[in-house]
């Protein structure tokens, strides 16, 4: 598929990738990951995530492959490596590379349309495709196809490429979030929606229980056409932490056969952030609940400000991970959650930007986590959202370094 001179540089790169995955300190960071999602409060956990600022860490155009898909591959894989040349976090590195099933859904009949600015990397505003109540009749519940001749051409394609050197694992539907607010909104307006939880509650109700219904139709087709894979693994968990615990797979497991309760599942909903805690519950958290019942563990939450809605957090079924946003009250989160469910906060990502206070940066997070501390709980600090670092990829070593330090502060 490729040419000889990507195709070596591929390998190169991987067995790169076989050899950091050997090293002790993957094994150790696995087992400190299993305690820690345990409950165990072994020390702070570290990870970060550069998502926007990775065209900054890595251009496309210091790529050395030719062919645009050898390009992809290539990415991945020097992501892979920066972390271990560059963060001081506690990612693990894995000595395997995943081919994905090819599953395609049918949709849900609507397709959401946006305005763009223009710019790049710009914003945009809705443009709504919901206009009324009867609008919503146009909705249909999605349809899961699995291409089975494709899963196998992407696994062929890896296997030749990589298959003595990593381990391919075939993955497919295993990171579970729901994000019902996200996608109902992207069809009705925000907007709008916040004004219907007034002028039309009835309209919105009717909405989240349709996509509830269908979401559990969603599981339901995989289960029936095996297409769930175990994510008690270094799978991205929730919108932050990766999936090593010993709780699961349950009793009664089947390698060959996942179940929803053998896995991790989350949701949450950034767009309810302004809403009172009872509005929060009323229209969507109730909904999520019932898609989260069937999963073993569960998180919530991404960048909404939980603080003032921890209680009914906390009722959801297996809750073992809780977002705390840089909007949250910290102290009141650390007093609510306690060692009732891992406090993943995330640390404001706007310190990467403007001048880099290294002192700042270093009393804000130390403030974070003595009052986790002094509150029992159970912390992970996770720098995500971090859509630019400015072109001075180095500010993410030095906050992991600071980071780093904190931690050790404590942990000795």
């Amino acid at each position: 598929m490729f040419s000889n001179s990507d195709r070596q540089i591929l390998r190169d790169l991987a067995r790169r990738i076989a050899e950091i995955a050997e090293l002790p300190i993957q094994a150790e960071r696995r087992e400190f990951w299993k305690q820690h999602n345990g409950l165990k409060d072994v020390r702070p956990m570290l990870l970060v995530f550069p998502e926007g600022g990775w065209v900054e860490l890595i251009p496309f155009s210091s790529l050395r492959c030719e062919d645009g898909s050898a390009r992809l591959f290539e990415l991945e894989l020097r992501q892979r490596l920066y972390y271990h040349d560059h963060f001081c976090d506690d990612t693990v590195i894995e000595r395997e590379w995943i081919a994905n099933k090819a599953i395609r859904s049918s949709g849900w009949g609507l397709e959401p349309r946006q305005k763009h600015s223009g710019a790049e990397r710009g914003a945009w505003t809705f443009d709504p495709v919901i206009l009324s109540a009867s609008d919503l009749d146009k909705l249909r519940f999605p349809k899961l196809e699995h291409d089975e001749l494709e899963t196998e051409r992407r696994t062929e394609i890896v296997e030749d490429l990589f298959g003595d050197i990593l381990e391919i694992k075939q993955r497919g539907v295993a990171h579970l979030s729901y994000h019902m607010m996200n996608e109902y909104t992207a069809l009705r307006g925000l907007e709008q929606v916040m004004i219907d939880m007034i002028e039309a509650p009835g309209m919105l109700h009717d909405a989240m229980s349709f996509l509830t219904e269908g979401h559990q139709g969603i599981l339901q087709q995989c289960v029936e056409q095996n297409l769930l894979s175990a994510n008690d693994d270094s799978t991205y968990n929730s919108t932050g932490g990766t999936g090593y615990i010993d709780e699961l797979p349950k009793p009664g497991f089947d390698p060959e056969r996942i179940r929803p309760c053998d896995m991790w599942a989350s949701a949450e909903a950034q767009e309810m952030a302004q809403v009172s805690p009872r509005m929060h519950s009323e229209f969507i958290l109730d909904y999520e609940k019932r898609l989260l019942e069937p999963f073993g563990l569960t998180g919530y939450g991404c960048c909404e400000d939980l603080s003032g809605k921890l209680d009914a957090v906390l009722e959801i079924p297996h809750i073992r991970r809780v977002s705390i946003s840089p909007a949250a009250n910290v102290p009141r989160s650390a007093e609510k959650l306690g060692n009732r469910a891992i406090l993943s906060w995330k640390p404001q990502p706007a310190h990467l930007i403007g001048e880099f206070d290294a002192e700042r940066i270093r009393r804000y997070l130390r403030d974070g986590i003595e009052v986790a501390r002094a509150n029992g709980c159970v912390l992970e600090i996770i720098l995500k959202d971090t859509a630019t670092c400015q072109h001075h990829p180095e500010r993410f070593d030095r906050w992991l370094a600071v980071a780093r330090q904190e931690i050790e502060r404590v942990s000795s």
